[in-house]
This record gives structure tokens, C-alpha cells and sequence, in this order.
């Protein structure tokens, strides 16, 4: 079973969700790439999955919970004190990152402790790229990567610096996670498959499938189910 809730005051310029999931049986869950970054804490401690640029299948077993914080694509900025491309593909132990103080719990109060770390954190004044909201936005929105440089005033090179810096990923992939991210929404929400291509950007339903099996491993059909 898996929730998730939208983030307290205080936290939503940065958060996108808080979120809990309990294993019902010994099973495999997909995470695909979503350009976010998450602060996570599951059966073995605390951990940080960093932004995807693949397929990332985790093993549950049966009663495994797993509670985590969820920023918003570019929101990360440098709150876990290092560039967002050393976190890219990776599960890192928060213990192995620069300190991030989050008190021992009972799992019932887990997503308590990481929400006051969190905000502890923030507090201390941590930063993100106003622009980056701006940059995922455009590229979602089906503008390319030199319409989106040049709508914001930077140069191409400007504008893969700040995409790396704020997401983890140079601009040509982050515009391909967003685009996929947007076509799950709208396919997930009944939209047929052909109109989702043309909503989201691609040039036809074969680029759209070719896009989403390089991204997520399987077609975009099963991703669907797996959300039903």
C-alpha cells in the first residue's frame, strides 16, 4: 500500500509530497525516473535516492515500510551538501553525506523525524536555482532546450551548468524525464495512447513507446496497470 500526502506549511515551496508505503507481500517495485530527489527511511536506515535516469526495480519484502520526503524536481538545490550529479542513479546512506541530523524513531513517528530534520535543514538556509522551476516547466511544456535557454536569457552552456547543478541531469535528459512524467499523468488519467504522444511532445505513439521502455524498462500499458 502505498500513500502519499501533500507536504506541511513551511515545507511546500521545496517538498512536493510526503509519502508511506508498506510491502503486503515479498514483491519488486519499479521506481522510474521522476527528476526528484528523495530523503528516504526504509527497513535498512536512512537513505537518499537520487535522481533517476533509468529503471531502478527494489526489492520489498512482505511488511517492509518505508517512509520519505519528496522534493520537487530542482528543489534540492544543495541541501544535501554535494552536486546533485554525484547523487544521479545512486542509493546513497545519509550517513555517508554530509550531516543531516534526524533523530531515532519508532516507525510510527519516522516521517515525523525526517519532516523536523527537513525543516531544520531549510532553516539553515539551504538553496535552490530559482530558475530551475522555470527551466522544468518550459521543458515540459514542449519547448526545446535552445527555446527554453534563450526564453530565460542564458546562454546553452549556462543552461547545462544550472540543469546540472539543480537536477542532476544535462537539459536533453531532463526534457525527456519531464516529457515521460507528463504522458504517465495523462495516460494514467484514460487520455489514449495516440493523443498522449501529441499532448506530450513526441513526435508520434512509436517515439512516445520508444521513450518510455528506454526510461522505464517496460511499456507504458504496464506501467499504467501497475498504478491501478
Amino acid at each position: 500500500m502505498y500513500v502519499e500526502r501533500p507536504p506541511t506549511a513551511g515545507l511546500a515551496d521545496r517538498v512536493a509530497c510526503e509519502w508511506r508505503q508498506v510491502s503486503e507481500a515479498d514483491t519488486t517495485q519499479l521506481v522510474v525516473p521522476d527528476a526528484c530527489v528523495d530523503l528516504i527511511w526504509g527497513p535498512e536506515g536512512l537513505f537518499v535516492a537520487g535522481p533517476d535516469t533509468g529503471p531502478m526495480p527494489t526489492p520489498m519484502a512482505a511488511g517492509d515500510t518505508f517512509v520519505g520526503i519528496r522534493f520537487k524536481p530542482g528543489a534540492a538545490g544543495d541541501f544535501f551538501g554535494l552536486p546533485l550529479q554525484e547523487l544521479r542513479d545512486q542509493r546513497v546512506r545519509l550517513s555517508d553525506l554530509p550531516p543531516l541530523h534526524v533523530p531515532d524513531a519508532p516507525p510510527s513517528r519516522r516521517l515525523d523525524a525526517l519532516r523536523a530534520a527537513v525543516r531544520a535543514r531549510l532553516a539553515q538556509g539551504t538553496s535552490a536555482d530559482p530558475a530551475s522551476f522555470a527551466i522544468a516547466g518550459a521543458l515540459r511544456n514542449g519547448r526545446t532546450v535552445g527555446e527554453v535557454a534563450w526564453d530565460l536569457g542564458f546562454s546553452e552552456r549556462q543552461l547545462h551548468r544550472r540543469s546540472l547543478a539543480s537536477f542532476g541531469y544535462a537539459p536533453k535528459t531532463l526534457q525527456r524525464i519531464v516529457r515521460f512524467q507528463r504522458a504517465l499523468t495523462l495516460a494514467r488519467a484514460g487520455v489514449p495512447l495516440a493523443e498522449v504522444a501529441l499532448a506530450a511532445g513526441y513526435a508520434d505513439q512509436a517515439h512516445l513507446s520508444h521513450d518510455v521502455k528506454r526510461l522505464s524498462g517496460v511499456s507504458m500499458r504496464h506501467l499504467v496497470s501497475l498504478s491501478g
